[in-house]
């Protein structure tokens, strides 16, 4: 009986496992990567234990506790489709932490954001005398995940940019390790940002603490995988669902989803269903709720790929709903973001009735229907997807 391939010793085993099997193409770029995985993985295997109190006793100690045994992180970055997330998957399966979290850095942000916003209720309510939440989330994010591992690395929010420095201070200073995937080299983090000079310390900072690294695979391999599937698809039949379902397990790789959910001024854009930067939704979810062309730019900055199902025949008696659906088609178009569709019919027969401006627009629409289901197009956002 043939003996079954050993994945537990490193991401380079099951790189080499994988490629043995035909399951992967050889790639020696991935393999280096790997390589740099496997350190951290090891230093984690052979760091000895270190007792921790409290969240608290942590963060005003005077030094870490494992100030004598630090371990980097890393930073992949590179192109959209060269394998960042599978080697991901690998390295934080195998890490051998307790207290481990991975997530959209998008999605931390948000979180981050949520337990300033309750410790300042707190202070308000008399709660705690804490003046700054800073110290208080990053002891509470610490206690919770000493490896913190992030999908796509991006700062685009001046909230963001402006709350990394001085989170991360306290976080690698309590002993956290980061390891995250980015679209970018950190030196172009917060490119072109308003007030990026006060960002640039933490740029500094985080070359202290990771090993930056660069994937630089020859192959998109997410190009290869997707070229080839439908995109828009019509009728509402089961074949339909059937190739959407499809399509949608090809571009997550299976991954978990979850609900999410976006801030803006004071509220949220409901997301039903997101993967790192993929998201799907429904008609009704973006065209028949009060949104307009920037909370449509909002969804565009969060996400690269947009699954929208079940769209139906618009006339006269969906006129709001139509002018959504040209803002939302507009956004997405000049984003370059990628978009896949089931309709009631096809795009040019999708208005059943035209009348003044909006029947010009949505020939437009339609147009744009059309182009972005064109090669051209999808490699178009992939080359502009690979700069954020």
């Amino acid at each position: 009986m043939a003996k079954l391939p050993d994945y537990n010793n490193s991401v380079t085993d099951e790189l080499g496992s994988l490629t043995a099997a035909g399951s992967l193409q050889l790639d020696r770029a991935q393999l280096s990567v790997a390589g740099h995985l496997d350190r951290v993985l090891s230093q984690l295997r052979s760091r000895v234990p270190a007792k921790k109190t409290s969240a608290l006793g942590w963060l005003f100690a005077k030094k870490s506790k494992r100030s004598d045994q630090a371990i980097r992180g890393l930073y992949v970055h590179g192109s959209v489709g060269r394998g960042k997330t599978m080697l991901m998957d690998m390295f934080f399966a195998k890490a051998p932490v307790a207290a481990k979290r991975r997530c959209h850095f998008h999605e931390f942000m948000a979180d981050v954001h949520g337990r300033i916003h309750a410790h300042r209720q707190k202070l308000k309510n008399g709660e705690t005398k804490e003046t700054d939440p800073v110290p208080p989330v990053a002891a509470s994010i610490f206690a919770e995940a000493e490896l913190l591992c992030f999908d796509e690395f991006s700062v685009t929010d001046i909230a963001d940019a402006m709350i990394l420095g001085r989170l991360f201070t306290e976080l690698f200073r309590l002993g956290c390790i980061l390891v995250t995937t980015s679209n970018v080299a950190p030196d172009n983090l917060y490119k072109d940002g308003l007030n990026r000079s006060l960002f640039l310390p933490f740029v500094e900072l985080l070359k202290q603490y990771v090993d930056v690294v660069t994937l630089d695979s020859p192959t998109d391999y997410r190009m290869e995988k997707t070229a080839s599937l439908p995109v828009y698809l019509s009728p509402l039949d089961g074949r339909s669902e059937a190739a959407m379902e499809s399509a949608w397990h090809q571009i997550t790789d299976g991954r978990k989803l979850e609900a999410t959910e976006i801030p803006r001024k004071g509220r949220v854009i409901p997301v039903p269903c997101a993967v790192g930067r993929v998201a799907r939704f429904s008609f009704s979810d973006l065209c028949e709720k009060p949104l307009g062309a920037a909370d449509y730019l909002e969804i565009a900055k969060r996400f690269d790929i947009v699954f929208i199902e079940r769209v139906p025949r618009l006339g006269l008696n969906k006129r709001n709903e139509t002018k959504r659906f040209i803002n939302l088609i507009d956004t997405f178009y000049d984003r370059t973001v990628r978009v896949f569709i089931t309709a009631e019919a096809p795009a040019e027969s999708l208005l059943v009735e035209r009348h003044g401006t909006e029947g010009f627009e949505f020939d437009r629409t339609v147009s744009r229907l059309f182009e972005m289901r064109s090669r051209d197009y999808l490699a178009l956002h992939q080359e502009k997807h690979k700069q954020i």
